[in-house]
């Protein structure tokens, strides 16, 4: 496809013209390729590992496909400008920055995707490259393709702020981040709260991720301090910017030499073949940024490193691999490198705290630069660059804002070699080389930047570190029975909570501490925090009365409140407020927790009309926290209810001007709720919990309303994704009237009639209202059904199991409720026959439904059903196999592993893939398989040109699989095969250097991991005897066998330092049966290497039985007995 031209940007409106800063909102048109509708199923992706912690997405659902065709779409933009910078927001994909654009030097300094392509890589599945994403609470945001609601500020000296906000969907934290230009100034500036409006400690992170255009001549440049860079999680070190020794598996200084001395730095795009992260540790400086030394042009991010030291690189990869990314996310803008800037985290995942009502602010800053290099030094006012030989000094200035007469001075030790005084502006910097009287040290000259008297800047280059070491690699914690203290156990189960680890648990850690020491109140007040979350209320209410005995078992004041602060929010959950007052009250004593326990006591207040009181505890929290958003709402009606009028009105206008986009705040001035549906039932739910139910039911009547602006609308219009919220609302509505006395019939059959589509309900209040709604009408299969949702969510898979079961019973034709119950099956109770079963229900109520039939599949897959079987079935749908891209590729690999690999060809060749990111190489594989065995049966049809076809088309698979070979993967057996065509052919020559290539190629890369040997090694060898080089041969079976060896004897279980996984993992993964598997089949091949028939029998039985769908075990049989035979 053609480059795209650049997004047609619309001119200021005739009111906007003339202005320093101009500001409007207005559609423009993009060509989109749109997401398909979501997986109508909840996404209990319980053990998925995303960006290196939990990749669980409910209560959002997951998207699997995009479309193929693009097609305009009129995007919702806020277009902000100055005389030097262009901007444009796109509010209905997270509050990005679409457009950053250098006025001054026609260049976007931003990435510029001039089209909206997502990709199957964010956290549910759509994902755009370019501009600027703001990540939070976690990376991706998991907001990243749903719209922010967005209010414009204008300040009294010119500047314009674009407010962007909305409540995350999985914690319903509040996020808001303000896009600021002003009028005297090039610089972009993020100005971010974030604000944590639950009762509870939630973790978080804020990545702002900056795209750049990439190509050779593209250089990242942090400060000169940073001598070392991490993996995620800091798994993995080296050095900056020379990578010492292999970094992702690739060995750097072996890529530098005299053709590429800079082969082996990590700052060039151009170096990094395989895709990246790094991130700098530790820097004293504050900025960092990227360069394009082609279009001499590039920008720089600042930002106190105090509370933003996030400073890293990603990159796909500058080689097959990458560039096939790159195709998925733009038609012709190319590739590109991250450069995000973290606050309050340094790594990913590296998470902090937010307490409950806690804000925590801060501001991000970007500028363009030109012409000066990478900046060796930078703040908000300048950027400067300063390089010397033996002679000459090159002196670079940019600057942010105008400054004419500049005084630009270059001195070492303390005398002056050169001064200048230059007008300076942004666009038009200072480049200018300084002749020097003799040689210098470079970290003995300095650079200062003056205007009218002040510093501006001032540069001293760093004296060069020789010989240092990369700090040591994190590593993974031990066994909760291996650690010796009770305190190291709170603090591991701590770390595994705050960094939201997918495959490790932190209870087991807890529990230990409690089984040595069941009075240990750290580990019991954590545990109580996680029962507590998963509505397990009379549990938490134990471990705390426990935590709380233990800290006053000495002194009836602890220094720590948090036990007495949970307490009473467990007690409000089980009904009884009285007592849950007298720890709250207790919990207020402590600074920590003041704000928070004054809030949740002022709601008792309000609840009981104890105005006054509720009155006092606002105002002591709001004295603690003044940010606390839900308490200043809070105050407006405690002062309405006073009478307090005047005061009422003006605590509004402060909370407005606090947060513009304070949705409680602007319910109560009047204004409508243009929110979305779950945010309006946040507001509600906030009315409700303080007793205001007359005003909770009228918002929920609102969020109602709000549900038309999910229903489709024109070709050309871009709607809110729908979100499943109705029969909540319903519920909700019910339970309320309920409670005053009134009638609840209507809601309670729209609850039960209402499309739940993507109904998944997740808060503690949701549980609440529909148990209650059972427990009035137990035959109400809606209600049941989804608190089986929740249920299961929160690892009550069994109550879970027991309201599924009662859902079916009153309405067997809940396909969703039937589904659940296969998993859970399969997955909690190990009943295979149950699960298929379940499926077998579903599928009789929803036949044309391909992800019930994948599922159903990949179900028969685990068990043990033969491949001819699953085969079979699966041809009697062709329709439904053709809908999903996993079903076509089991659907080849099924036909491969039963010798029909002409017909897998046809299905592969007529189809468009569309990978995920962490499970590339599914469709590669199947593509791979499907010529190796058309070209090992051309061999034996003496037809070595088809072979050689074949083999050669394995090795250069087409862009239609949507993904491209790793570097660093091994394709020995491919090799192999084009050298037994080429030795078919007469063609020695090509011969010996296919099998050259195929022996020498070293170790693997499997399930997103380097591994020295896999299943390709037994092609290395062969292709070694091919050769003549028997001693090498041996010595690699040897090799070999080792690592049998030690599968043998490592327990199994997922890498802890994992970053994805390349399965979702619906069904738990049997992980010490699929090593032993794997076990097996090496052996098999080391066995058949050594010239032992019966081992290699054994063996390949022994894989079979355990795995009748082993692709290569089977395809290994077929060739050993073609080859004896």
């Amino acid at each position: 496809m053609p480059d795209d031209p650049r997004i047609e940007l619309p001119p200021a409106p005739e009111d906007q013209q003339g202005k320093a800063v101009a500001v409007w909102r207005e559609d423009v048109p993009i060509e989109t390729y749109a997401p398909a509708d979501p997986d109508a199923y909840p996404a209990f992706l319980e053990a998925r590992v995303y960006q290196g912690s939990s990749g669980r997405v409910y209560p959002l659902p997951f998207y699997e496909r995009i479309a193929e065709t693009r097609a305009p779409v009129r995007w919702d933009a806020v277009h902000l400008e100055n005389r030097w910078l262009r901007l444009m927001v796109l509010p209905a994909l997270g509050g990005r920055v679409h457009v950053g654009y250098d006025r001054t030097a026609d260049y976007d300094f931003f990435y510029r995707n001039n089209v909206i392509k997502p990709a199957l890589v964010g956290l549910t599945g759509p994902w755009i490259s370019g501009g600027v994403e703001f990540n939070w609470p976690q990376h991706h945001r998991p907001g990243t393709f749903l719209p922010v609601d967005v209010e414009i500020e204008h300040e009294p000296d010119g500047a314009v702020t674009v407010w962007c906000s909305d409540h995350d969907p999985l914690t319903r934290m509040k996020g808001m981040h303000g896009v600021r230009l002003r009028p005297d100034r090039a610089v972009v500036e993020l100005r971010v709260r974030l604000y944590n409006r639950t009762e509870d400690v939630r973790t978080f992170l804020w990545w702002a991720n900056v795209a750049a255009h990439a190509n050779d001549h593209y250089q990242s440049f942090f400060p000169t301090d940073v001598r070392f860079v991490a993996d995620h999680a800091k798994r993995a070190t080296t050095t900056f910017p020379r990578a010492s020794g292999r970094y992702y598996g690739v060995d750097y200084p072996a890529r530098a030499d005299a053709a590429n001395p800079d082969g082996d730095r990590l700052d060039w795009y151009r170096n990094i073949p395989v895709p990246t992260s790094y991130m700098c540790v530790g820097s004293d400086d504050d900025f960092f940024g990227g360069y394009d030394h082609g279009a001499q042009a590039g920008f720089v991010h600042w930002a106190d490193h105090r509370i933003a030291p996030g400073k890293k690189q990603w990159t796909w990869g500058n080689a097959p691999f990458g560039w096939a990314w790159d195709r998925n996310l733009t038609d012709g803008d190319g590739p590109y490198v991250e450069l995000m800037a973290g606050v309050f985290t340094d790594n990913q995942p590296d998470f902090s705290f937010l307490a409950p009502g806690e804000t925590k602010t801060f501001s991000q800053y970007w500028y363009p630069i030109q012409r000066i290099g990478p900046a060796h030094q930078a703040n908000l006012d300048a950027a400067v660059s300063l390089s010397a030989d033996a002679s000459t000094a090159r002196v670079g200035v940019a600057v942010t804002a105008v400054r004419s007469g500049c005084l630009v001075r270059l001195g070492a030790a303390g005398a002056t070699i050169w001064t200048g005084r230059y007008d300076l502006a942004p666009g038009s910097p200072l480049v200018t080389d300084v002749p020097l009287p003799r040689t210098y040290a470079a970290e003995d000259l300095e650079l200062t930047v003056e205007h009218e008297g002040t510093t501006l800047l001032s540069w001293r280059p760093r004296a060069a570190t020789a010989g240092a070491t990369p700090p040591e690699p994190a590593t993974e914690p031990p066994a909760p029975e291996e650690i010796p203290t009770t305190d190291e156990l709170y603090v591991t189960g701590l770390h595994l909570e705050q960094y939201r680890h997918a495959t490790r648990s932190p209870e087991s850690y807890w529990r230990e501490a409690l089984r040595r020491d069941p009075g240990d109140a750290r580990s019991a007040i954590a545990l109580a925090a996680r029962r507590y979350g998963d509505g397990r209320y009379a549990e938490a209410e134990e471990l705390l009365r426990r935590a709380v005995a233990r800290q006053t078992l000495r002194n009836p004041n602890p220094y720590d409140g948090e036990a007495y602060y949970r307490l009473g929010l467990t007690l409000i959950r089980l009904g009884r407020d009285e007592e849950a007052y007298d720890a709250l009250a207790k919990a207020a004593w402590n600074a920590a927790w003041r704000a928070p326990a004054h809030w949740a006591l002022a709601r008792l207040d309000c609840r009981a009309a104890r105005w006054a009181a509720a009155l006092d505890h606002l105002d002591a929290a709001l004295a603690a926290e003044a940010g606390l958003l839900q308490a200043h709402d809070l105050r407006v009606l405690a002062l309405q209810r006073l009478g307090r009028t005047e005061e009422a009105d003006a605590a509004l206008a402060a909370v407005r001007r606090l947060d513009p986009l304070d949705w409680w705040a602007r319910d109560l001035a009047g204004l409508p709720l243009d929110c979305d549906a779950p945010t309006c039932l946040d507001v509600a739910l906030d009315y409700a919990s303080a007793g205001f139910a007359a005003e909770a039911l009228r918002v929920l009547d609102r969020a109602g309303e709000r549900l038309a602006d999910e229903e489709p609308g024109a070709p050309d219009e871009w709607r809110r994704p729908r979100s499943g919220t109705g029969p909540l609302l319903a519920y909700h509505r019910a339970d309320l009237l309920t409670a005053l006395g009134e009638d609840a019939g209507p809601a309670l059959d729209q609850a039960r009639t209402i499309d739940a589509r993507y109904c998944f309900p997740s808060r503690a209040e949701d549980a609440l209202v529909l148990t209650r709604a059972l427990e009035r009408d137990p035959s109400d299969a809606r209600a049941a059904a989804l608190l089986g949702h929740w249920l299961y969510h929160h690892h009550r898979h069994e109550e879970a199991v027991a309201c599924w079961r009662r859902a079916v019973e009153h309405d067997q034709s809940d396909v969703v409720a039937w589904r659940n119950l296969g998993v859970a099956a399969f997955n909690v109770r190990g009943d295979a026959a149950e699960a298929t079963a379940c499926y077998d229900r579903a599928l009789a109520v929803a036949p044309d439904d391909a992800k019930l039939w994948h599922e159903s599949d990949q179900l028969a897959k685990r068990t043990g059903t033969p491949p001819e079987q699953r085969l079979a079935r699966l041809e009697q749908r062709p329709d439904v196999v053709a809908a999903r891209d996993d079903l076509t590729v089991e659907y080849v690999l099924l036909l491969v592993a039963t010798g029909r690999a002409a017909r897998a060809l046809d299905v592969l060749t007529g189809r468009r893939f569309q990978p995920w990111e962490g499970g590339e190489g599914q469709a590669l594989y199947a593509w791979e398989q499907t010529r190796l065995a058309l070209g090992r049966e051309a061999l034996a049809a003496d037809d070595a040109a088809g072979a050689g076809a074949h083999a050669r088309a394995a090795l250069d698979p087409p862009e239609s699989l949507g993904e491209a070979r790793h570097p660093l993967a091994n394709c020995a057996d491919l090799l192999l095969l084009l050298g037994d065509a080429h030795a078919a052919a007469g063609e020695t020559a090509a011969a010996r250097d296919a099998w050259t290539r195929a022996a020498t190629a070293d170790g693997d890369f499997q399930e997103m991991s380097t591994r020295p040997y896999s299943e390709m090694t037994y092609s290395s060898v062969l292709a070694w005897r091919r050769l003549g080089e028997e001693e090498r041969a041996t010595a690699l079976v040897t090799g070999l066998e080792a690592y049998v060896a030690e599968l043998r004897a490592t327990p199994a279980r997922v890498d802890y330092f994992a970053t994805s996984l390349p399965t979702m993992l619906l069904f738990t993964d049997d992980l010490p049966a699929r090593r032993a598997t794997t076990a097996a089949f090496l052996a098999a091949q080391a066995a058949e290497l050594r010239g032992h028939p019966d081992e290699t029998r054994a063996r390949i039985a022994e894989v079979i039985a355990g795995d009748p769908n082993h692709l290569g075990a089977l395809t290994f049989a077929q060739v050993r007995s073609a080859s004896q035979g």
